[in-house]
C-alpha cells in the first residue's frame, strides 16, 4: 500500500482496536457492578458492535485483530481473552480495573467469570491461544490463577507494526528476489505454480521438492514461484535445525505462525545433511513433518517423504544454449568474435547468477582487458578462479607449466594427446550445434586412461593438456576420497565431480587401480559395498562432462566395465635409448651451466624420464655446492643415489667411459 494508505490504515486500525478493547472494559465494568450476573446482553459484542462495523467499513484492508481471529480460528471467548491481555499492555486503566475486580493480572478464572460464551477448552495446549503461542502462561502452578500475557509479536501485529519474531533469527532469513530465470527453468516455475494453485485451501498442503545439481537455480525457481503467487519466501538451512525435539517443534510452530500472518513460504535447504550425522537427518525429517503450510524442500537429491504428499522437480544448470545466450545478453553482443563465448560455455557449466557475477568482476576495471580478446581472457580467468575456491578444499591443485616440447614420447601417444585437446575444445559445437548431445544421454565427458611404467610422463602429459587448454589441473588424493565408512566414498567423489564440472577443471586420478579396481566376488557385506562404490564411480565418470585423466602402472588391474567407458587409452612406454638421449638433451634448463655432458653416454642409464629428472636435479645441486658447472661426475654421483632408491646397481656397460679414473 502507498504511504498515504498506510497512514490512513494505521489511524483506522488504532480506532478499531480501541473500540474492541472498549468492549472488554464494558464486560469488566458489568462484572464489577453486578458480580455473578450472567444475563449481560451479548447482542452488541464482537463483530455485531455498531462502532466496530462502522470503522471496519472505512478500512480498505482487514484489521489485524480480525486476521488473527480468522487465521487461527479463535472463538469469541478466545478472542476476548486475547483482547484482555492486549488491553492491559495498551491501556493502564484496564489493568487498574482488573485490580478492582480482585485480580492482580489477567487470568483464566477472570475470563471465565467476565466473558460470555466461556469454555474451558480455550486454555487447552491444543487450542489456538496456546498452540499458536498467542498468549503466554506465567508461573503456571495453578492454571486458572496464573497470569496470562499476550505474545509480544502478536501485540505488535495487533497495533499495526507488522510481524517480526526475533526468536527465529539465526534460523530463518528472507530470501533474495529471483534473478534471471532460464527458459528451461521457467517451465518448472509454471508447473510448480499450477500445483500450488490447485491445492489452495487444503489443510495438509503439498510439499514441493526442487532437487538437482544447481542450488542457485533451485532457489531462484522457488523465489519465482512465490512471486507469481504473491507469497513471501524465506530460507533455512536444514543443518541449523535444533537437535532437541522441544526446540525443533517450537521453531516449526513459530514459523507456521509467521507464515500464516505474512503469506510466508519456507524453503528448507537440505544441502549437506547427507554429509552430517544421522541425528541431523532425523531432525530434518521431524521438522518437515511438523510443517503443515506450503513448504519447499531443496537439495542435491530428492528426499523420500512417505508421510507427506510431495511433487518433485529436477533442476539442472541452464542448458549450454541458454548459458551462451545469457553471456551474449549481458555483454550486449549477439555474437562473439572467434567463438570466445562459445569456448566459455564449452568449458564452464554455470548458472545465470554466476555468469552475471563473473562478468561484473571481469569488467569492473577497464585496465584488466584490452579489446574483446582481453575481455574474454579476463572472463576465462574469473571462471577458473570461481571453481578454484571450491576445488582447493577437495583436491591438490597442480600448477601446470609443461609444454609439448618437454614431452618426449613416440608419435602415436603424442597424436592421441593432441586429439584429446581437440575434443575438449570442440565439445560445444559437436554436442550442441551439431546435435550429438540430444542423441547421447550419457558418456559426454572425456575419460582418458594413461598407463605405463612409473616415470614415463603420465603426469607431465596431464600438465601439458591443462596448460594447452588453459584449465586447472587437480590431482585427487585417494586417501581423502576413499573412506572405510559405507557410502562416504561416493559422497566425497560426488563433491569433487560437481565442483570440477562447474569449473571445467581437469581431474587427475593417480594410481587409479586403487579406486577403479576390479569388482570382487561378493562374500560378505564389505565386498558388496565395495562393489557398489566401484559401480557408482563408473556411472559418475560416465556422466562427468569434463576431462578426467586416470593414470596407472597396472592396466590389467582396472575393472573391465570401466575400460569400456574410456574415450581414450594412451600408452606411455618405457623410453628407448634414443628417447632417453632426447630427454637428456632437454632436461637441463638453458641457464644451467654445464661442461662436457655426453648425452649418448647418459642415455645408457636404463631408467625412465622421471628418474632422469631426479638425477639431473640432484646433479645440479651437487655442482652448485661445489661452485662448478654440471659435469659427468656430478651426474654419476646423482645416478648412484637414484639407483640406490630403486634398489638397483649401476652396471659397467651403463657408466663405462663416463669419467677418467685416477
Amino acid at each position: 500500500m502507498s504511504t498515504v494508505q498506510n497512514v490512513r490504515f494505521e489511524e483506522l486500525n488504532q480506532r478499531y482496536l480501541v473500540a474492541a478493547v472498549g468492549r472488554i472494559r464494558e464486560f469488566l465494568e458489568h462484572h464489577i457492578d453486578h458480580p455473578g450476573d450472567t444475563l449481560y446482553t451479548i447482542m452488541e459484542r464482537g463483530d455485531n458492535n455498531p462502532d466496530l462495523l462502522r470503522i471496519r467499513e472505512e478500512m480498505e484492508f482487514q484489521p489485524p485483530l480480525e486476521t488473527i481471529s480468522a487465521v487461527f480460528g479463535l472463538s469469541a471467548f478466545e478472542r476476548d481473552i486475547l483482547l484482555m491481555c492486549a488491553g492491559v499492555e495498551l491501556d493502564s486503566s484496564l489493568a487498574k480495573m482488573i485490580g478492582t475486580a480482585g485480580k492482580a493480572h489477567p487470568d483464566f478464572s477472570l475470563a471465565l467469570s467476565v466473558f460470555p460464551e466461556a469454555h474451558w477448552s480455550a486454555l487447552s495446549p491444543l487450542a489456538p491461544l496456546r498452540y499458536w503461542r498467542l498468549i503466554e502462561i506465567i508461573n503456571a502452578q495453578n492454571l486458572t490463577e496464573s497470569r496470562l500475557k499476550i505474545d509480544e509479536c502478536m501485540l505488535h501485529y495487533l497495533v499495526g507494526l507488522g510481524y517480526y519474531d526475533e526468536r527465529i533469527d539465526g534460523y530463518i532469513e528472507q530470501a533474495s528476489p529471483a534473478g534471471m530465470i532460464a527458459t528451461s527453468h521457467r517451465r518448472i516455475v509454471k508447473q510448480a505454480t499450477a500445483v500450488l494453485e490447485s491445492q489452495a485451501g487444503i489443510t495438509r498442503q503439498p510439499l514441493l521438492q526442487f532437487y538437482g545439481n544447481d542450488g542457485i537455480s533451485r532457489h531462484a525457481i522457488a523465489s519465482a514461484v512465490c512471486s507469481e503467487l504473491g507469497l513471501n519466501l524465506s530460507t533455512m538451512s536444514a543443518l541449523v535445525i535444533p537437535r532437541e525435539v522441544s526446540e525443533s517443534d517450537a521453531l516449526a510452530r513459530l514459523w507456521e505462525r509467521q507464515a500464516a500472518l505474512t503469506r510466508g513460504v519456507l524453503l528448507l535447504d537440505c544441502t549437506g545433511v547427507e554429509k552430517d550425522s544421522r541425528e541431523a537427518e532425523n531432525a530434518t525429517s521431524r521438522f518437515i513433518g511438523n510443517i503443515h503450510s506450503f513448504l519447499i524442500v531443496s537439495g542435491r537429491e530428492r528426499r523420500s517423504l512417505p508421510e507427506r504428499t510431495s511433487v518433485g522437480f529436477e533442476v539442472s544448470k541452464p542448458t549450454p544454449a541458454e548459458q551462451l545466450a545469457y553471456w551474449r545478453s549481458i555483454s550486449n553482443s549477439e555474437e562473439s568474435p572467434n567463438g570466445e563465448f562459445e569456448s566459455l560455455v564449452s568449458q564452464f557449466n554455470l548458472d545465470t547468477e554466476a555468469i552475471k557475477s563473473i562478468y561484473d568482476e571481469a569488467t569492473k576495471f577497464e585496465e584488466i582487458h584490452d579489446g574483446e580478446g582481453g575481455l574474454i581472457e579476463a572472463l576465462w580467468d574469473a571462471c577458473r578462479a570461481r571453481a578454484q575456491r571450491r576445488l582447493d578444499e577437495l583436491a591438490y591443485h597442480i600448477h601446470s607449466s609443461a609444454t609439448w616440447d618437454e614431452l618426449v614420447l613416440p608419435e602415436a601417444p603424442i597424436r592421441l594427446l593432441e586429439e584429446i585437446a581437440a575434443q575438449v575444445r570442440q565439445r560445444l559445437k559437436v554436442y550442441e550445434t551439431w546435435g550429438f548431445g540430444s542423441r547421447l544421454s550419457r558418456g559426454l565427458g572425456i575419460t582418458t586412461l594413461f598407463f605405463g611404467p612409473s616415470g614415463t610422463g603420465k603426469t607431465m602429459a596431464a600438465e601439458v593438456l591443462a596448460n594447452e587448454l588453459h584449465l586447472d589441473l587437480y590431482r585427487i588424493d585417494l586417501s581423502q576420497v576413499v573412506s572405510k565408512y559405507i557410502g562416504e566414498t561416493e559422497k566425497n567423489l560426488r563433491r569433487v565431480f560437481d565442483a570440477a564440472e562447474d569449473g571445467g577443471a581437469i581431474l587427475l586420478f593417480d594410481e587409479a587401480d586403487a579406486l577403479f579396481g576390479k569388482r570382487s566376488e561378493v562374500k560378505d557385506s564389505h565386498d558388496r559395498y565395495a562393489n557398489i562404490e566401484v559401480s557408482y564411480l563408473l556411472q559418475r565418470m560416465e556422466d562427468y562432462r569434463g576431462l578426467a585423466i586416470l593414470t596407472t602402472n597396472r592396466k590389467e588391474a582396472l575393472d573391465d566395465a570401466f575400460m569400456r567407458r574410456l574415450r581414450f587409452v594412451v600408452q606411455f612406454p618405457f623410453p628407448s635409448a634414443e628417447r632417453r638421449r632426447e630427454i637428456w638433451c632437454r632436461i637441463f634448463p638453458p641457464r644451467t651451466p654445464t661442461r662436457d655432458l655426453d648425452t649418448e653416454k647418459m642415455a645408457r642409464l636404463n631408467v625412465s624420464g622421471g628418474n632422469i629428472r631426479n638425477i639431473a636435479l640432484y646433479a645440479a645441486f651437487l655442482a652448485a655446492e661445489e661452485g662448478e658447472p654440471v659435469s659427468m661426475k656430478h651426474v654419476l654421483r646423482a645416478a648412484r643415489v637414484e639407483y640406490g632408491k630403486l634398489e638397483m646397481s649401476l652396471t659397467d656397460s651403463e657408466i663405462k667411459g663416463w669419467v677418467r679414473t685416477t
